[in-house]
């Protein structure tokens, strides 16, 4: 008995008995547990109901809608200069084809070849005249390329098997299949013809695989001036092939010009102010604040999601599914931070183009074209805030995976029916010509474009290749457009009616969900504001003492 007493007074002097150690541990974990669920629920609340639960202003949201602007306007004014320098591109391949190629015209194919020899010097012969004469001809600003004050020359390279005889009516050949190449250069001032500028050369038909003349001329973009921007000169590589591999009789000529675009080295432009240079540069300038702003904002929270992903699973004792820990990674910001990357990026290399110390149009266009799309994309998590617009949403990703699967085991039967069709249908079928065309014919059949002349054209020479293109065809139609699409669309209706069960049964389908149910403050509860002298956990704490006390 004493010594129970002397015990009873040693927990008397010391204050509260054993047991009530042991129900303060215990508010503190069920605190703890209630500040985790209420953190989790205010990371997943949208900007209306963060303002209204901490104030806290929508910053992220309003700079997305500045950023879709300003982007926007950035991209039409830069699609707009684009369209010049690649108008100026295609107008001078055209220019060059009816310059260069005898008897051209536009969208004749046979006009495009010849079968005599005699022609195939003429058009050589044509090509040097009309080159030679240049200045008098075009009514461009073209020039010849010069390296010091000498004018470089035109190079005329002939391709022809080394040795080789050839007697078809006897049925025997004997060739080197080693090619050799000869090339002569003719200077454009000398206005020469061919057998004046080339007494010895002379072409192989018999052996020959190709003849190529090539030149470089030089052009400058005046049609920017107009719009306040300076030109740009461009280096045009021209190359007319005449193309004689397959010794059929025919031989195809074709021209390809390779374009280099230049800083021009000395430039004086009067009656036009430069000022539109520097603003557009400043306006770039401030995209690029913009976008640096948004990325930070978007990185933060990515790496506040991570953190309470790492709080929830620690609470969960590491017994957390993928699909949960998966919610915490919000994918719109991972696409908003690669599209402000993009963006940067472009806006950068926009700033390079404006000032003349680049000339990379296509890179800068695809960088910001990726990153406006990417932009637009990102506004549909906006419109997911919005019940009507949240299922669409919702249904497009849950959907997703069981799309991803059904387009892997369908592109396995479309790559079948690509080869099959490339290979057996090829020689007779322009469609079906190389594989490119074969995809892109098939999957227009897929659409139901373009079905009649797939069939029509089709050459009878072959009547068992024939029948085989009418078995390939109505099976590859029936199969894709009656079954694959139809089981494509039953995937996402299916997937729409469980997402809409769901949410009008209220009941919650995940761990995560079910353990964010046990919390029913509302945004403007107060329960979620912060305390200026005591942090978010701090402040959860006090308030769940004061509820389990008034409870008790």
């Amino acid at each position: 008995m004493e010594e129970s007493s002397d015990l009873y007074d040693m927990h008397e002097t010391n204050g509260s008995p054993p047991w009530d150690d042991h129900d303060h541990r215990c508010l503190e974990e069920l605190d703890n547990v209630e500040c985790l669920r209420r953190k989790i629920k205010f990371f997943f609340m949208n900007p209306c109901e963060k303002y209204h639960a901490r104030g806290r202003k929508p910053w992220k949201l309003l700079l997305q809608i500045i950023k879709i602007a300003i982007i926007t306007i950035q991209l039409v004014s830069f699609g707009l200069s684009n369209q010049m320098v690649v108008r100026f591109k295609e107008e001078n391949l055209m220019t060059f084809k009816h310059l260069f190629l005898k008897d051209y015209v536009n969208g004749g194919m046979d006009m495009n070849a010849v079968y005599r020899q005699a022609d195939v010097y003429d058009h050589i012969d044509y090509v040097l005249e009309q080159y030679g004469h240049l200045h008098n001809i075009t009514v461009g600003n073209h020039e010849y390329e010069k390296n010091g004050t000498f004018y470089n020359p035109l190079t005329v390279c002939q391709e022809f098997y080394r040795n080789g005889t050839i007697y078809p009516g006897n049925e025997t050949f004997e060739i080197d299949a080693q090619v050799k190449t000869d090339c002569f250069n003719v200077y454009p001032m000398d206005h020469p013809s061919l057998r004046e500028a080339l007494p010895n050369f002379k072409l192989h038909f018999k052996r020959m695989l190709s003849v190529k003349i090539t030149f470089v001329l030089k052009a400058i973009n005046l049609q920017t001036v107009r719009h306040r921007e300076l030109p740009d000169c461009y280096d045009f590589t021209v190359v007319i092939t005449f193309d004689n591999r397959a010794h059929s009789g025919r031989m195809t000529v074709d021209l390809e010009s390779d374009v280099e675009i230049n800083e021009c080295r000395d430039w004086k432009v009067t009656g036009a102010s430069a000022r539109n240079i520097y603003l557009t540069v400043l306006f770039d300038c401030f995209i690029i604040i913009t976008c640096i702003g948004s990325f930070a904002l978007c990185a933060r929270s990515v790496v506040n999601g991570i953190h309470l992903q790492l709080e929830y699973t620690l609470y969960s004792r590491n017994q957390v599914p993928w699909s949960d820990k998966l919610e915490f990674l919000n994918g719109w910001y991972i696409l908003i931070i690669v599209s402000d990357t993009l963006t940067i990026s472009g806006s950068i290399l926009k700033m390079e183009i404006q000032t003349k110390v680049l000339t990379s149009y296509d890179v800068c266009s695809i960088l910001l074209g990726t990153g406006t799309m990417f932009v637009w994309i990102g506004v549909i998590r906006y419109m997911g805030y919005f019940r009507k617009y949240n299922i669409l949403i919702l249904t497009l990703r849950a959907a997703f995976p069981n799309v991803i699967r059904f387009i892997c085991c369908a592109g396995i039967i479309y790559l079948s029916y690509c080869f099959c069709g490339w290979v057996v249908l090829g020689p007779y079928h322009e469609k079906f010509r190389t594989l490119n065309t074969v995809s892109e014919c098939l999957f227009s059949l897929i659409n139901g474009d373009d079905m009649y002349p797939t069939f029509n054209h089709m050459k009878q020479k072959s009547s068992l290749v024939w029948i085989f293109s009418r078995v390939y065809l109505y099976s590859f139609v029936s199969l894709f457009i009656y079954m694959v699409l139809s089981l494509f669309i039953t995937i996402i209706t299916d997937t729409y009616d469980t997402i809409k069960q769901q949410q009008q049964s209220g009941t919650p389908t995940s761990e995560l969900q079910k353990f964010l149910s046990g919390c029913n403050d509302l945004p403007n509860s107060g329960m979620y504001r912060l305390d200026e002298n005591k942090g978010f956990l701090n402040c959860c704490v006090s308030r769940c003492r004061e509820r389990l006390t008034s409870e008790a």
